[in-house]
């Protein structure tokens, strides 16, 4: 069940980071599904390699990446099993302290389900609402276009978004190997201005695969709420200063971007200097049964990486609240429940300023 209202341990310490207040607004349904699934039915025999300590796969690179979730993807065939796999992402949030996600889907990944989308959701949303139910956490899902895809599958799928209207889907956005595509901000550009202008939410993934003229496109050209991963925008310092002076929201998926070699290392990662130059980040785990990582996870390391201490983990958390494509009301629930969180973590520290200040 997820916890708001218990109060904190020692501040920043695994189990207090554990329980901060917090959103998760960049995780793909392609990585949520159990790796037993992924190990079944001859998967190695498709190149899929398991990296014998964590069990979890090996990737060569994107490329070989978005290969496996297209082989575990077509694999779940059966509604039982999508709607699990939605219960289990509420499950797996409530214990992280995780109160509300927005989960990312793709159908190029779902061949079975192709034919019948308004099904394939209908699927999930029972998950959801159990998971709801049980664990007190929301969930919402994000329509994702293919970069690659035939220009007319992707205006199918929108026109499908706008006549269909599922409840539980409140964006569109558009994901997809960025350095094969090339740019595509001009050619997604329309279908987003629809999606806009009939309500939807949007976001989408640019500055990964891409350099800083991705995440350009994705806030000039597609005009997206937030971009995921963004993390090359650190290369260019101008994009950084209009990225903070228009808090632009960078969902940061720090694991992810080591294992599929956009960094080399956490201590290279540049999520601590767009943060400390003002750019709104969060931290998510984009694929967390692939890389084998919780959200606590990617909290601890950036906190031993960067020495986080609780103000910054507080406006970490408090950015992947007001990023979220949660509801209003539930939002304001959220952010309430952060700050009483953090009063007792940073009441002290305060005190203390006070006190070197002579109490003024």
């Amino acid at each position: 069940m997820f916890e708001a209202s218990r109060p904190p341990d020692e501040p920043c310490s695994p189990e207090w980071i554990r329980r901060l207040p917090k959103a998760e607004v960049h995780l793909h349904l392609e990585g949520c599904v159990p790796l037993d699934t992924i190990a079944a039915d001859g998967a190695r025999r498709s190149g899929v390699d398991f990296e014998p300590q964590t069990g979890t796969p090996l990737f060569r690179d994107l490329a070989a990446f978005l290969a496996i979730l297209d082989h575990s993807c077509a694999l779940v065939t059966d509604g039982g099993r999508l709607e699990k796999i939605a219960y289990e992402i509420a499950v797996r949030a409530a214990a992280n302290g995780v109160g509300h996600v927005d989960v990312i889907f793709n159908p190029v990944h779902w061949p079975a389900w192709r034919p019948d989308l308004q099904g394939f959701v209908g699927h999930l949303d029972r998950g959801f609402a159990a998971g709801e139910a049980d664990m007190g956490v929301t969930a919402s899902l994000c329509l994702s276009l293919t970069r690659t895809q035939p220009p007319g599958e992707s205006v199918e799928l929108v026109d499908w978004l706008l006549a269909a209207r599922p409840d539980r889907v409140v964006a569109l956005s558009v994901d997809g190997n960025e350095s094969v595509a090339g740019h595509t901000g001009r050619r997604f550009a329309p279908l987003f201005e629809r999606a806009r202008g009939a309500g939807f939410r949007t976001c989408a993934h640019a500055g990964e695969s891409s350099g800083p003229e991705g995440v350009r496109d994705a806030v000039d050209l597609l005009r997206v709420e937030r971009v995921d991963h963004g993390i090359r925008a650190a290369e260019d310092p101008a994009l950084v200063e209009e990225l903070a002076a228009r808090a632009v929201p960078l969902d940061i998926c720090p694991t992810s971007n080591i294992r599929l070699g956009v960094v080399t290392s956490l201590t290279t990662h540049p999520i601590e200097r767009l943060r400390a130059a003002g750019v709104p980040v969060s931290v998510n785990t984009d694929d967390p049964l692939l890389f084998g990582v919780s959200v606590t996870d990617e909290y601890l390391r950036c906190t031993e990486a960067f020495s986080w201490e609780p103000v910054v983990l507080g406006e970490v958390a408090r950015t992947s609240i007001e990023s979220s494509f949660a509801e209003p009301e539930r939002k304001r629930w959220l952010l309430a429940a952060l700050d009483h969180f953090l009063e007792d973590a940073c009441a002290p520290a305060q005190r203390g300023k006070d006190s070197s200040d002579g109490g003024l």
